[in-house]
């Protein structure tokens, strides 16, 4: 038996690829964002999307494409920059952004759907956000039992280093959280043996940065395979890296080979953002790269025609597949457990 699932702020469809991979049929998913939409629609044509405000769609559209079936996961990750530690500057206030209340989406679809079991994905901090508390005490009353933790996703076979915020709650019995299999991935793992950017017919692989040529001098000094911007000589360092105790050690900086690479953010086409120059090549990794390091698969297809800026960002803000993945066939076995 395939089990239904529904997948909101679904974006690219990171969290629906790795349901799919471990058996779920996601009939529906909501995407406000059109190049998010456009990218999940391209790769998950069997699920209805609707590219919409979640906060104007009446669930009753929802309910029409469950056709009275079970819905037996409802998943989401409600945009996180609100209470981000890069927005709040890793203080413990949360920013006043109007995104936070998106939370609310969350509870309100799982209300009037019903599912038999959820999931949520966010950042650390949203544990530790007011109104979070306030819908995790509502899903508890209304028999969810649900659990929390701080992730790595680098523990679940993700070639990343990237703390995720993962609940999980189920009506019909005691659901936790998939334990990792502490197997590392490495950046080697992945990325290793691509075809040169030069010669792939692979469009994605080719998207990456070309720079003037005082900082692609710069990026051929960076020592290989781990590097950083600190072994330049000071002619090479930029103005705003001479001050004392400026942060950001990671910009201008290689992937290693045998570790998981740094987290794959919406930035991860620019080395000024963070450590994303090529381990070997004197160049930032491409996006079809980065997706990898996300653990896509690899003919997975992104739009060609926005701006490296938003593909980027569709790519970063995802979650990893195969953590999904492994999140995903612990709630199927659950359900195969109670639903007989």
């Amino acid at each position: 038996m395939r089990y239904n699932a529904i997948d909101l702020f679904a974006g690219c469809g990171g969290v629906s690829e790795g349901l799919h991979q471990a058996g779920f049929n996601v009939i529906a998913a909501i995407e406000l964002n059109r190049n998010a939409s456009r990218a999940y629609s391209a790769n998950h044509k069997e699920c209805k999307m609707f590219n919409e405000d979640i906060r104007k769609l009446d669930a009753e559209k929802i309910r029409k494409v469950l056709k009275e079936q079970p819905l037996h996961l409802l998943s989401g990750c409600p945009p996180c920059q609100g209470f981000s530690s890069m927005r709040r500057l890793n203080r413990k206030q949360e920013v006043n952004d109007g995104r936070n209340d998106l939370v609310l989406e969350y509870l309100r679809f799982v209300r009037e759907l019903k599912p038999l079991t959820i999931m949520m994905e966010n950042v650390p901090a949203l544990g530790e956000y007011s109104l979070f508390k306030e819908v995790l005490s509502e899903l508890d009353k209304m028999g969810y039992n649900p659990k929390c933790h701080i992730v790595n996703v680098a523990n679940y076979g993700v070639a990343q280093r990237r703390k995720r915020f993962i609940m999980v709650g189920s009506l019909i019995g005691n659901l936790d959280i998939a334990k990792g299999n502490d197997h590392m991935v490495t950046v080697r793992d992945v990325i290793f043996g691509l075809e040169n950017v030069n010669i792939t017919t692979d469009v994605i692989h080719k998207v990456y940065p070309k720079h003037i040529p005082r900082i692609q001098k710069m990026i051929s000094l960076i020592p290989k395979n781990g590097g950083s911007r600190k072994s330049l000589p000071p002619e090479y360092l930029l103005e705003c890296h001479k001050k004392q105790g400026v942060g950001f050690n990671d910009v201008y900086g290689r992937l290693r080979w045998d570790n998981v690479s740094s987290t794959i953010t919406g930035g991860c086409l620019n080395p000024s953002k963070g450590r994303f120059l090529h381990p070997e090549e004197n160049r930032c990794i491409t996006a079809r790269e980065a997706a990898l390091l996300q653990s896509f698969p690899r003919n997975y297809i992104f739009p060609i025609d926005i701006p490296k800026t938003e593909l980027a960002l569709l790519i970063g803000n995802a979650l990893p597949p195969e953590f999904s993945r492994i999140q995903g066939t612990n709630i199927y076995k659950h359900l195969e457990k109670y639903c007989k």
